[in-house]
Order: structure tokens, then C-alpha cells, then sequence
């Protein structure tokens, strides 16, 4: 009787195992936040060049583990006991992915700023469209950047240039993902490489002619005075208190590391 009992209770400990093993993650499962970013950290290694344009015939091939990615997101929001700059982490790790997602849906594309998103309410853009599902919300870009990570990121303008516009006058891509544990020094890399690189911005003591991206973001990177200290905490060229202001135009042509195939435009079916 007793043999009966205890070979009943292994059978159930070793099926409750397995069950649990099988279960999908849910919102609640705790989750060590770095490692659920390492299958993007290994994209951008495998496809961001050393000038920080993407390589998107290359990762449509890799189409299927950004999409995994993404899903494995979907079912981990971030945890209220992460640290504010994991969070941070982890939100500018989504809006990146799945800006790069998008755009691999209508692959190859002269420019994302002209691509329109099909949605119950009409045609957005990508920025737009409610394309991030987290848990059980459903954000838009734009959402991301003006309302969560400012609040995650409170007074740190730097956060504009850890985001892909998918343009190249738009900021180069890290290729390494985003971690709470280094965020801050990641965060002044991508600002000292964006504010010194002669692509996006020219500099001089008497002058500066930046990216349009500090006017858009006027708000957080405040007025001309402000502007230039900003920009002096980062530029290897002084710049005068007094020097002139000027906004550049911005190249919204794709980042794309390579020429674009010649084929007609994928239709993502949205």
C-alpha cells in the first residue's frame, strides 16, 4: 500500500513538473530583465555596421527571431521591482525592435517617413500606429517616447538619441542592446558620437548648425543658452555662449547599410 502511495506521488510530482515546465511565461513571472533583451542584443551585433546604419536585407532573413523577440515581450512587461533604469532600458530596447520590424514590413522603402499604417481609425504613421503590444496595452511610438520614457528618464534629453528614426540623419544604432546596468554610460556614447558626427550636426566656436531633432525636443533641450551648454557637456569643439544657431535639414532616407533590392514593396497585410 504504502509502495502504491509513493509511486502515485512521484507520477503526480513529475507530471506537475513537466506541466509547469510547459506553461507559457506570463505577465507575473519574474524574469531577470538583461537576458530578456540578449536575441536583440545578438541581431544588432550580427547587422548594425560600425557607421550605425542597419543591415535590413540581412536581418530580413532574421525576420523570424525579431518577431520572436517581440512576442517574448509581449508576454514580460516590466516588473514594478526592476530598477527605474532597467525599465528604461527595457522600453528603449521595445521601441527600437519594433520600429526595425516595421520597417522590414514594407522592405525595401525609400523612406519610413512616408510609409501609412492601416488601422481601424485610418491610415498613421509608423510613430503613429498602436504597433507595441506589452502585457495587455497597445502603445504607438510616439507614445513611447513622450510619455513613458520621460517619466522613466525625467530631465535626460539624451534618451532622443538612444531611439531609431529609421533615417540617416536620425541617430546611429548601438549594436548592443540597452541595460539598466550601464544605461547612463550608454546614453553619453550615443549622445557624444551624435552631437560630434559632421553628418548630423557642424560645429565651430562661432556656430553651430545641428540636427533638426534639437528643435523638434526644444522643450527638453531648452533655449539657445541651454542648447550650447548642452552641446558643450559633449562636443569636442568649444562653442562660444554667443555662437550662431542653426537648424539642418533632416534626411529622412532609410537607414540601410546597403543598396535596396530592386523588388516591389512587401505588403505587410496591416
Amino acid at each position: 500500500m504504502h509502495a502504491r502511495i509513493l509511486a502515485v506521488s512521484l507520477f503526480l510530482a513529475f507530471t506537475l513538473g513537466l506541466l509547469t515546465r510547459s506553461q507559457p511565461a506570463t505577465a507575473g513571472t519574474t524574469v531577470n530583465a538583461p537576458s530578456l533583451h540578449a536575441a536583440w542584443s545578438e541581431l544588432l551585433a550580427r547587422h548594425v555596421r560600425t557607421d550605425g546604419t542597419l543591415n535590413y536585407q540581412g536581418l530580413l532573413d532574421d525576420e523570424d527571431a525579431l518577431l520572436s523577440y517581440l512576442q517574448q515581450i509581449k508576454r514580460m512587461p516590466p516588473q514594478a521591482t526592476w530598477p527605474r533604469a532597467e525599465q528604461a532600458a527595457y522600453w528603449l530596447n521595445v521601441y527600437n525592435a519594433t520600429s526595425v520590424y516595421l520597417t522590414l514590413q514594407y522592405y525595401p522603402v525609400e523612406r519610413l517617413s512616408e510609409v501609412r499604417v492601416k488601422t481601424i481609425g485610418g491610415k498613421l504613421s509608423v510613430w503613429d500606429a498602436p504597433e507595441v503590444v506589452v502585457g495587455t496595452q497597445t502603445y504607438s511610438l510616439n507614445q513611447l517616447e513622450r510619455d513613458i520614457l520621460p517619466k522613466l528618464l525625467p530631465n535626460d534629453p539624451r534618451l532622443h538619441f538612444a531611439l531609431n528614426r529609421g533615417a540617416h540623419s536620425g541617430p546611429a544604432l548601438l549594436p548592443t542592446a540597452f541595460d539598466g546596468a550601464v544605461l547612463d554610460q550608454q546614453l553619453a556614447q550615443q549622445t557624444q558620437r551624435f552631437v560630434n558626427d559632421p553628418l548630423r550636426n557642424r560645429l565651430t566656436n562661432t556656430q553651430v548648425q545641428v540636427s533638426s531633432l534639437f528643435d523638434w525636443h526644444a522643450t527638453a533641450f531648452g533655449q539657445k543658452a541651454a542648447l550650447v551648454a548642452f552641446l558643450n557637456r559633449y562636443s569636442t569643439t568649444p562653442i562660444a555662449e554667443t555662437a550662431e544657431v542653426v537648424y539642418l535639414p533632416f534626411d529622412w532616407t532609410l537607414n540601410d547599410s546597403g543598396p535596396r533590392p530592386a523588388t516591389a514593396q512587401r505588403n505587410p497585410g496591416h
